[in-house]
């Protein structure tokens, strides 16, 4: 078996899978067999292009057949896949494209506005565009109707690197983090093993595929298995109550707000969901509330921890467990280990707080053409030292107890303050800036930054909004500030951000 990585997967459901739909998306319906033959198509139509083996290949959009059918054609030839995400401003998009070394750019339509601001300056040689048949540079269908359908074997092995997948940078700059076929596979057999997932499976993809979660807890596991991915290019509520009861949808995967607004849209008591089994929900705790919502229609949730570095999953809780073990984020994953360390690397006993270690064949192992963060990210070997703290109960059960990194999460989305607050320390009427996560009903967490001008100055939250626009993500400006004289710090100097947190806790009580 010369391929033994993702590129081998639907070539394999051909024939295991005969006469199966494996994706819906819109009215279009795609077999099996026909999205083996397109997969093959394009494969040959990147090698026609001079994509080699280890060459990278980028696509920007939302979910869509084209997403899947990129990374699979990649796998095929053993080039790796850079997917983007769509929210992201023209410089991070750029930074990407620039890191990676990408050659090659795939874009959705309706991402071609960003693909153009962001490609200038970048190595990108050739872009090829989605669903636009006038486009002035290379289209994508037609460059899988001009290659043939033959399939190519190649020698591929788990080791080698599948994707590129770029994390918000905690100091700065993004990292690529190198998940490969190996990764991709185990965590997919992590989710197999630990969700049961069945062939009959009908999952139904909310969330963007250009996240780790949803294509590595969603889409592959379901493919590997020979189910059907209905895609939807963006949440909208009633569409997807629409396409639940239409298509028997199965599985569902999103973050507490996805599900909230979802069981307070209209149609939701009128629409028929009974062919659900799971509901996975990650990013944070499900809201009592929320969670009370869907138990009344009989359903419950599974929930987890991971991040990128894991391809994503390190741990799940399941369903049983999401009222008596409230608050964790349940066991690890079958092929997955957890340890808690103290600063000095020692492990700790259970229910004493430290850092989450994690190891497994779904870590990674390292960050692309960063050496420097790869070895500093390792314990003992092939432990990944995830940053967050947390304990584990006398019975195994994971709670996250804070973030080291401080991270925010967001509508589902990962911030890291550093990155913000250094695009804010750029204007001259801020002296010091610290950016925290504060509680919000509708997204778990929204970004709130602490001001301290400089003397004299003036600073609004519309000044640092126009300053932002365009240099970050949307999702990363911050939705409001507050101005003070001057930011708690320790006897270092570094800045007491729980102390930022209790007295914005405090000030929404009051």
């Amino acid at each position: 078996m010369l391929n033994q990585g993702l590129g081998s997967w639907i070539h394999r459901r051909r024939i295991k899978s005969h006469g199966r739909v494996a994706l819906i998306n819109g009215a279009q319906s795609v077999s099996y067999e026909q999205l083996a033959e397109r997969i093959d198509r394009l494969a040959n139509a990147l090698g026609d292009a001079g994509i080699k083996p280890g060459d990278r290949v980028a696509y920007l959009g939302n979910n869509h057949p084209a997403f899947l059918e990129t990374l699979f054609a990649c796998g095929s030839i053993g080039a790796i896949f850079v997917p983007i995400n769509t929210r992201l401003a023209p410089g991070e998009v750029a930074f990407a494209l620039e890191d990676s070394g990408t050659s090659l750019l795939i874009n959705a339509r309706q991402s071609e506005g960003l693909a153009v601001a962001a490609i200038e300056k970048t190595p990108v040689s050739a872009r090829w565009v989605v669903e636009d048949e006038a486009a002035t540079v290379g289209t994508y269908e037609t460059a899988i109707r001009q290659a043939t359908a033959d399939h190519q074997e190649l020698s591929v092995g788990l080791d080698d690197a599948a994707i590129i997948l770029y994390t918000s940078g905690t100091t700065g700059n993004p990292k690529g983090a190198i998940l490969t076929h190996g990764n991709l596979t185990w965590n997919s057999l992590n989710v197999l093993v630990d969700y049961d997932v069945t062939s009959a499976q009908v999952a139904l993809m909310i969330a963007p595929m250009f996240h780790v979660a949803s294509l590595g807890m969603g889409a592959l596991p379901t493919l590997l298995k020979g189910g059907t991915l209905v895609l939807q290019d963006r949440f909208e509520p009633a569409g997807v109550l629409a396409a639940i009861e239409q298509y028997g949808v199965t599985a569902l995967s999103g973050v507490p707000t996805t599900y909230q607004m979802l069981a307070e849209h209209p149609n939701w008591e009128a629409t028929d969901i009974s062919s659900i089994r799971m509901l996975t929900c990650g990013g944070s705790a499900v809201p009592a509330r929320v969670m009370d919502a869907y138990e009344q229609r009989g359903l419950s949730f599974s929930g987890g921890y991971g991040m990128t570095e894991t391809s994503p999953g390190a741990t799940s809780l399941q369903p049983e467990y999401s009222r008596e073990k409230a608050g964790s984020a349940g066991l690890p994953h079958f092929f997955t280990g957890i340890r808690i360390v103290d600063a000095g690397g020692e492990d700790v006993p259970a229910n004493d707080v430290g850092e989450i270690l994690i190891q497994g064949p779904n870590v990674i192992p390292g960050y692309w053409e960063r050496q420097d963060a790869t070895a500093g990210s390792f314990q003992d070997g092939d432990w990944f030292k995830s940053g967050d703290i947390g304990y584990v109960d006398d019975q195994g059960f994971l709670y996250i107890a804070d973030r080291l990194k401080d991270m925010i999460i967001s509508g589902g989305e990962n911030i890291y303050p550093a990155q913000v607050e250094q695009a804010i320390m750029e204007l001259p009427a801020v002296a010091s800036v610290a950016v925290i996560g504060v509680p919000d009903d509708k997204w778990g967490e929204a970004v709130h930054a602490v001001i301290v001008p400089t003397s004299g100055q003036r600073i609004t939250r519309d000044d640092i909004a126009a300053h932002l626009d365009g240099k970050l993500a949307r999702y990363k400006i911050p939705r409001t500030i507050e101005v003070v004289d001057d930011l708690p710090r320790t006897a270092s100097g570094k800045i007491r951000k729980t102390d930022l947190r209790e007295n914005h806790r405090k000030g929404a009580l009051a």
